[in-house]
């Protein structure tokens, strides 16, 4: 479990092909803190430690999570927003966060909006009905809150916006138009959603 709120940006310095891809990422994170077998959320994609030393740690991306996120996630040198799972007790500073990508937003257009950015990113149709404005959205493993939605016959488009600290301390910073993100619905939204599917049928 997760809040949305990245700690440190990684990147990964090498990949080893075996049955899956085997990333090793460079972090800041004490390591001498973090167990084996620990989660960590990598842009979005919860992931479990499997090796670590000082200044890194590796895990094993399956083949499913590679074909559900974008095509030039894991590179080397991809720069990774980190977060490392949730505490009991611990300040909920964004909104629950599992790490199970949803979909694949594709940025539209980048707006300077003041000192902040307007950003338009388009998901599948079949994201539309979990995104609302106001409601929250996870971006690469970022909290963020949905300014709006508009709804096209073969795409979905929601706006937000990202302020300069954002775009400091996350990959955010760096986004432009056609620029592939992560993208995991409110998990409250996934389960409204569920229920409302089977009163229809009842």
């Amino acid at each position: 479990m997760f809040t949305g709120i990245i700690t440190d940006i990684g990147s990964i310095d090498r990949i080893e092909a075996r049955g899956d891809l085997r990333i090793f990422v460079n972090t800041a994170y004490d390591m001498a803190s973090v167990d084996l077998g620990a989660s960590i959320a990598c842009s979005g994609v919860c992931l479990t430690v499997i090796n670590k030393g000082p200044g890194w740690f590796a895990v094993d991306v399956s083949g499913e999570t590679v074909s559900c996120t974008p095509a030039d996630q894991w590179t080397q040198g991809r720069r990774l927003n980190l977060e490392r799972a949730l505490k009991l007790g611990e300040e909920l500073g964004g909104h629950i966060v599992t790490g199970h990508v949803d979909g694949i937003g594709t940025v539209v257009n980048v707006f300077i909006q003041g000192d902040s950015w307007k950003v338009d990113l388009a998901v599948p149709t079949d994201l539309a009905p979990f995104i609302a404005a106001k409601g929250s959205i996870t971006v690469d493993g970022v909290s963020l809150t949905v300014n709006a939605v508009t709804d096209h016959d073969d795409h979905s488009v929601f706006s937000l916006n990202i302020i300069p600290h954002t775009q400091k301390v996350t990959t955010l910073g760096t986004l432009s138009a056609g620029t592939e993100v992560n993208i995991e619905i409110d998990v409250l939204a996934r389960y409204l959603k569920r229920m409302e599917h089977y009163r229809a049928k009842a």
